[in-house]
């Protein structure tokens, strides 16, 4: 063997060492050398973005951050809510607004430890975009909730919105451009570089002409907010929003403002597919209104199903849902709950055709009315978080709609104080069931909600948070869908054969 053999040998031994050079067999491939089975492992860095939470003076804004105990994660990390400006400068991108270029960004909140909730407050309609970050411990599961409370005016009540992460497209049935409704679609773009963004707008007749919602350019660690009725004429009561973009990544959401029935923020529907839950309606919904598109070039036809706490049920005179293709569809359900807890279930009737969908709820009547969304989502899967809960007016909707499931629920710790508390349920297959929350134990301040699969079939679950001031009660719905806190990464070993082959 000669040096210039012996040389590669080693450093390619040194390669292994450092970094784990690994060799993949084929499929068919014999021998000891087969690669094995993916491990489940905690995701090392997660990034999320908060869209600016009012223009109300009187706007009254909470930030809760919480990261659920992973095994497997390293003892350092941190995680932190900062605002646009403070990101850039805190990467070296340009000095903060009062010329301190060196002084430290100070974050809105910042995490203790995982298992704890942290919680922020700010006032008023100057709050900025936020844009944060977790890494080592705190990053598995890490959710992060925008409250905000505003006394009067157009969406007057309580608006929640989970922080969203960085992606390049979403969808948001459920938008108006109609004259009592005033919708935002926030853009924030948490990274180096600038976004591109278009925006699509769809009402009942197929796309909405529109005029300047090509090739928007959201600066690095900027946000931008765009009035829907500064991009289209049309006064459209149903609208799906449609956000893609060229280059980059954005977080995206809707704010839906309306004069006389409150408002909430409207989160992006989970991917178009053929089959679609949306968990949680709650009990007391005076009206429900479901909204559903097709992106394809075929017609979509669904059947449309209400989970109840005793089974599936159809809603009479909504049997089925016809979605025309690139048209937004919407049907009342009046007062389809009857004091009944439930969630909605669409199915193909035949062939399966992609759609998203998301559905208006409205709760009290005449001047107390409020409004908030259920957009389809994920199912739970291995982990799901809400927090912001209370020790009142918190309630927990699971639904199993295909199949018998067994949960885990825990409780946080306060994040005042407190001693965390877990409970395991079984939802029945078609059921929807407002379960009794473990409170925890001396609590003091706001908990988290952790969901876990344990067995059985998939499970939908939503959270809704009721305030009430002035004999109004607000309300906000937020789903669980998975933290995607464990990414699979394939085994292997090394294999110092390849250098023979």
């Amino acid at each position: 063997m000669n040096r210039t053999t012996l040389s590669l040998i080693a450093g390619v031994t040194a390669l292994a060492a450092v970094t784990g050079f690994a060799a993949f067999t084929t499929p068919d491939a014999s021998g000891p050398n087969t690669a094995k089975a993916a491990a489940e492992l905690p995701v090392e860095r997660t990034s999320l973005v908060c869209p600016a939470p009012s223009i109300s003076d009187l706007a009254e804004t909470t930030y809760t951050s919480f990261t659920p105990v992973t095994k497997g994660t390293g003892s350092g990390g941190k995680a932190e809510l900062l605002s646009a400006a403070q990101k850039a400068d805190a990467d070296g991108k340009k000095a903060d607004e009062d010329g301190k270029g060196g002084k430290a960004a100070k974050p809105v909140l910042e995490v203790k430890k995982p298992g704890e909730p942290a919680t922020g407050d700010v006032s008023g309609g100057d709050s900025p975009a936020l844009i944060g970050t977790a890494d080592g411990k705190f990053a598995p599961g890490w959710t992060v909730q925008e409250t905000t409370g505003v006394a009067v005016g157009s969406g007057r009540g309580l608006q929640g919105i989970n922080c969203t992460a960085p992606d390049t497209e979403f969808w948001f049935p459920g938008a108006s451009t109609a004259a009592d409704r005033t919708d935002y679609v926030h853009l924030t773009n948490p990274d180096d570089s600038a976004a591109v963004v278009d925006i699509e707008l769809y009402g009942k007749d197929g796309a909405l002409e529109t005029t300047a919602g090509d090739g928007i350019t959201v600066q690095p660690h900027s946000a931008e907010p765009i009035l829907l009725s500064t991009l289209t004429n049309a006064k459209q009561t149903n609208v799906t929003v449609h956000v893609s973009v060229r280059s980059g990544r954005v977080g995206a959401s809707v704010q839906a403002l309306d004069d006389r029935l409150g408002g909430d923020w409207l989160a992006a529907s989970t991917d178009p597919a053929g089959s679609l839950v949306l968990p949680g309606i709650p009990k007391d919904a005076t009206a429900v209104r479901l909204i559903a598109f097709t992106p394809g070039d075929a017609d979509a036809d669904l059947k449309v199903r209400l989970a109840s706490p005793s089974g599936l049920i159809i809603p009479a005179g909504s049997e089925t849902l016809h979605v025309k293709a690139g048209m937004t569809s919407a049907v009342d359900l009046g007062d389809v709950m009857r004091g009944e807890a439930g969630s909605l279930v669409l199915t193909p009737t035949d062939r399966s055709v992609p759609v998203v969908a998301a559905v208006r709820v409205i709760r009290g009547k005449g001047a107390k009315q409020e409004t908030a969304f259920i957009p389809a989502t994920r199912p739970v899967g291995t982990r799901a978080t809400v927090v912001d809960n209370r020790a009142k007016g918190t309630t927990l909707s699971l639904t199993a709609p295909f199949r018998r499931a067994e949960v885990k629920v825990t409780a946080s710790a306060g994040s005042a104080g407190g001693t965390a508390a877990s409970k395991t349920y079984t939802i029945k297959s078609g059921t929807t069931q407002d379960v009794e929350i473990p409170v925890p134990t001396g609590l003091k301040g706001t908990y988290a909600l952790t969901v876990e699969s344990v067995s059985g079939g998939p499970v939908y679950g939503s959270r809704t948070l009721t305030v009430t001031e002035d004999g109004v009660s607000g309300f906000t719905v937020q789903t669980l869908p998975d933290d995607r806190g464990m990414v699979a990464v394939p085994e292997a070993d090394e294999d110092l054969s390849v250098l023979q082959r």
